[in-house]
């Protein structure tokens, strides 16, 4: 493995890094899932700074404090819901990669935390979205000096085998 990137199985939510990516919706204002977990440990004031945000655009990514969370920041993109692949949904997904990772070096954080994002709810494939996660940010940190250290999150056995398949290649 990439010895900039890593892979855990736990609660991204839990971490301590500079900052966290939220699998967040359009709105910014907390969902289901890992949106709605970060919001829940994060505490109130990150709904008021998310407020003043404006929403986010499909596969763009905006940054917030990380209030009551380790993390220092939050990092929030906005997956595209998947429709079969008909609609553009691996290059928006790989926007949010991108995007995410852009703030990261902006704002020099050196230790970035990943979820599966649009994996959840919004239906996109789980293997196609590991690969486009680890394609992205291989791609990205071959070029540039932040992140640091980028680590993959995820919440079950069978996610985390697809991801260390993919970073053993």
């Amino acid at each position: 493995m990439n010895k900039r990137i890593e892979l855990i199985k736990g609660d991204i939510t839990t971490l301590a890094v500079d900052a966290i990516v939220n699998a967040a919706n359009n709105s910014l204002l907390g969902g289901g899932g890992v949106d709605g977990a970060i919001h829940a440990a994060a505490g109130t004031e990150l709904i008021d700074e998310c407020r003043n945000l404006n929403g986010c655009a499909t596969g763009k990514a905006k940054i917030t404090k990380g209030y009551r969370l380790k993390a220092k920041h939050i990092i929030h993109t906005v997956g595209p819901v998947w429709y079969g692949g008909y609609k553009d949904e691996p290059e928006m997904l790989a926007s949010c990669y991108q995007s995410s990772l852009e703030i990261a070096r902006d704002n020099k954080i050196k230790t970035l935390a990943f979820p599966g994002i649009s994996t959840g709810v919004y239906g996109f494939p789980q293997d196609l979205a590991a690969l486009i996660a680890v394609n992205e940010t291989r791609r990205f940190l071959q070029k540039n000096k932040y992140p640091e250290k980028v680590t993959f999150v995820t919440f079950s056995d069978l996610h985390y085998e697809t991801y260390r398949k993919l970073l053993e290649q």
